[in-house]
């Protein structure tokens, strides 16, 4: 068997890459190569990935897609996170966007503002009352600087509008005759009150 001698760190480097791509494996070359951080969706840890490796063949290999795809996953894992019941109370009143207003409707096509924010609220099997007065004094008050999606809003002394609160100061409601259901700030008329069920 022939003498080897390694003169140098970058002999030293191609032996171990040599000795890796003959076991089918990619290799960082340590001198040349950078890592970056790259977390592992869904836990809590994180590993190192160099910015090129030495594929099978020998070949370089830029690991940076690696990390995009890394960031996708972590993405995709933090949307696929439970929806909680007040955004799908939300959501269901937002799909009823540009349905016309009739007094005393309960969807599904056509709504007043208490019925679409009772038939929003029936989408998750939560019955509440039917007239925007009743539902202003039901449920739990809640301050309008803790407001959460879902939540109803009334309008007015007399709690004569309701709507619901969707995020980012924004309400979904049935407004009135010649309106369609539509999305406004939460100011668009006085508050009266906010309630939770």
């Amino acid at each position: 068997m022939g003498k080897h001698s390694l003169k140098n760190g970058s002999s030293r480097r191609n032996i171990v890459a040599a000795a890796a791509i003959g076991v089918g494996a990619a290799v960082a070359l340590p001198a040349t190569a950078q890592a970056a951080p790259v977390q592992v969706p869904g836990i809590d840890f994180s590993v190192d990935v160099p910015n090129e490796v030495l594929d099978a063949a020998g070949n370089y290999v830029d690991t940076s897609a690696f990390t995009g795809a890394a960031a996708a996953a972590e993405s995709a894992v933090a949307s696929a996170a439970p929806t909680s019941t007040g955004q799908k109370i939300a959501d269901a009143a937002m799909s009823k966007q540009g349905a016309p207003y009739v007094w005393g409707a309960t969807g599904p096509s056509s709504f007043d503002c208490s019925g679409l924010t009772s038939w929003a609220y029936n989408q998750v099997g939560k019955f509440i009352p039917r007239t925007s007065g009743a539902q202003a004094s039901g449920g739990t008050p809640v301050s309008l600087n803790a407001l959460q999606p879902g939540d109803i809003i009334s309008y007015y002394s007399g709690a004569s509008h309701v709507a619901i609160y969707i995020g980012d100061g924004k309400i979904v409601h049935a407004v009135n005759e010649g309106t369609p259901v539509q999305v406004n700030d939460i100011n668009y008329m006085p508050i009266n009150n906010a309630v939770r069920f």
